[in-house]
Parts: structure tokens; C-alpha cells; sequence
């Protein structure tokens, strides 16, 4: 499966997209890597979440952004389609959520500064800096969707251990992103949540199946 490619087209100075971007993928705890020879970012695991990769360049006023999955067998995977349908979400919500930080208007003083042109003057005659006001990313949503979906999957494990381990993957996937933001606290607590509930459910799963056969 093809990767995600995207083009925006934003005419803004370099510094503002190198910090929007550097911002984005410290708050989404992206590495420096590789794949396959190829550079990029990765974030995520191997166990629950899946690998994801990024890269991206900026040139002419155009961000060119490439994300895709790593799969189960170790294949590329690109963020459409049923499979890891789970794990692609929160990585498409989070894209989308980049890409509307990054169309943001830019005070036109914040532009001059960006672009190096001087202000006005302190009273010492040097040039007076202003700090550039922008939004950033904030994954706040995502640490309190983290622990929704924590505590739903550990109440729910008792009754369906297949649906619980479906929302605490949901929950652990945001959990991590939400681990960045200002509400940490719920996003370690949704993640605890959703940790717990899987080994629940994998505990209970296998007990019934076990009871199952000595009941046959």
C-alpha cells in the first residue's frame, strides 16, 4: 500500500515551518531513524501501537510530508484501508491537526521578525525583539480521549475481552501522544488503564477458552 503523501502549499517563512514541525514531532516523541537506508522520523513501539515514519522537506513555500506504518511483516503500510485501522486513526487525526497549525495566519510582526526585519527600536537603539505569538499543536484531546478509552476497556474487559483490548489500543495510541500536552497526568492514567485492561482481557480470554475445552 502506498504511502501518505501530502503537498501544502503555505508560502511562510522557513523558521516558522521548522518550528511547527520540530514542535509536532517532539510533542509525538518522532526519533531520527531510518527506513529501509531511507531517513526519517519514527515514533510508537512494536507491541501495541506499530511503528510510524515521517518525513518531509520545504521548498518554494511547499511542505512536501510523507507518512506510512510499518506492518506486521514488516512491510510499508499506508494510512488508508482496513488493516491497522487503529493504529492509522490517531496518526491521521494528528496529521490533520499539524496541517490546520501550520495554515494559521502569522501577525505581520511576527512575519517581520521571522523574515529578519528590524522593529522598532529599544532605548539602548538596538532593534526591539517581539516574541512571534502562534498556535502549536496540543494534544490535550488526546490524554482525555486516552482515559475514556482506558476505562472503558478495563470495565468492558470482564464482559467482552475483544472489544476491551480494541479501545485500550485506541487508548494507549492517544495516551502516548497525550503524554506531551498539558494534561499528562490523564494521558499516564489512561495508559495504565489501558495497559491493564489488555492483560485482563488476554487473562480472561484464555481462561474461558481453557474452561471450554475441559468442559467438551
Amino acid at each position: 500500500m502506498a504511502r501518505y503523501v501530502k503537498d501544502l502549499v503555505l508560502n511562510k517563512p522557513e523558521y516558522f515551518v521548522t518550528f511547527i514541525m520540530n514542535d509536532y514531532l517532539q510533542k509525538n516523541q518522532f526519533v531520527v531513524s531510518e527506513w529501509k537506508g531511507e531517513p526519517a522520523y519514527r515514533t510508537g513501539d512494536a507491541l501495541i501501537e506499530g511503528y510510524k515514519y515521517l518525513k518531509w522537506s520545504y521548498e518554494n513555500g511547499t511542505l512536501h510530508l510523507e507518512a506510512w506504518m510499518k506492518s506486521t511483516f514488516g512491510k510499508e503500510m499506508g494510512l488508508d484501508g482496513f488493516v491497522g485501522a487503529l493504529q492509522k486513526k490517531p496518526y491521521r487525526e494528528g496529521l490533520e491537526q499539524l496541517f490546520h497549525v501550520l495554515e494559521q495566519a502569522i501577525p505581520e510582526a511576527g512575519m517581520n521578525e521571522m523574515t529578519g526585519q528590524q522593529g522598532m527600536n529599544g532605548a539602548n537603539g538596538q532593534p526591539k525583539s517581539q516574541p512571534v505569538q502562534v498556535k502549536t499543536v496540543d494534544n490535550s484531546g488526546a490524554a482525555t480521549m486516552a482515559l475514556v478509552f482506558g476505562i472503558l476497556a478495563f470495565g468492558i474487559s470482564f464482559l467482552s475481552p475483544l472489544i476491551s483490548i480494541i479501545l485500550a489500543i485506541l487508548g494507549y495510541s492517544r495516551a502516548r501522544i497525550g503524554m506531551q500536552s498539558a494534561l499528562k497526568g490523564r494521558a499516564k492514567a489512561g495508559r495504565n488503564f489501558c495497559i491493564v485492561a489488555i492483560v485482563l482481557s488476554i487473562i480472561l480470554w484464555v481462561t474461558n477458552l481453557v474452561l471450554t475445552i475441559m468442559v467438551r
